[in-house]
């Protein structure tokens, strides 16, 4: 995806409806919550983190829930928990990077979403998460090559996402929201027999 300026016949932010919940997905760094979050503003709804329903839901932090109860529980609790939050008003979702692996949750987001991988290199992503804690699944002696490990696994099941936008190093929240918007209103194009993702408010 590449910034280009905004067109005339583009429809101002401010135009834009959400009428399908945008579901964000990839790798831990890719920017989900930090893009999400300028995304749900620019559309005028709310922001979800399934993570920290997740940790609502159970009591507990994810690292505690990989812990105590295991990976299987977590991501049992995760499909859950996004079943639900799918079931409610259209907001931009951002997901924790196994959920889209996951067969079930990613047969519910297909039934009542659309689905945005957000893709960056593994150098970026590397740099944005070696220094935060709380990725349980990077408590490994060489994390880095854990990181790589899913990043080959898990990239061609994110592919199957319905938009591919890709994240670049020093590209701002701003200009990258408003990137996903217009391939979701390209993606929403060419599909014309599917219920639109983001419409157009009729003045």
């Amino acid at each position: 995806m590449i910034d280009r300026p905004r067109r005339a016949s583009d429809p101002p932010a401010e135009a834009l409806v959400l009428c399908r919940t945008l579901v964000l997905v990839g790798l831990m760094g890719a920017g989900k919550t930090s893009v999400g979050k300028r995304l749900a503003t620019l559309l005028g709804v709310r922001f979800v983190d399934s993570d920290s329903e997740i940790e609502a839901a159970a009591g507990m932090s994810i690292p505690e829930i990989f812990a105590t109860l295991g990976e299987p529980a977590f991501r049992d609790g995760e499909r859950r928990v996004i079943a639900r939050l799918l079931s409610e008003a259209p907001c931009v979702l951002a997901t924790g990077g196994g959920a889209f692996i996951e067969p079930r949750t990613r047969e519910e987001i297909a039934a009542q979403a659309t689905s945005v991988w957000i893709r960056a290199s593994l150098d970026l992503l590397w740099d944005r998460v070696r220094d935060r804690p709380g990725r349980p699944l990077l408590d490994a002696p060489d994390p880095r090559a854990v990181l790589a490990d899913l990043d080959r696994r898990r990239s061609p099941v994110y592919a199957l996402a319905d938009v591919t936008v890709d994240s670049r190093r020093g590209a701002s929240h701003e200009s990258m929201a408003r990137g996903i918007a217009a391939a979701v209103r390209r993606f929403d194009a060419g599909h014309p027999a599917r219920p639109p993702t983001i419409g157009v408010a009729e003045e």
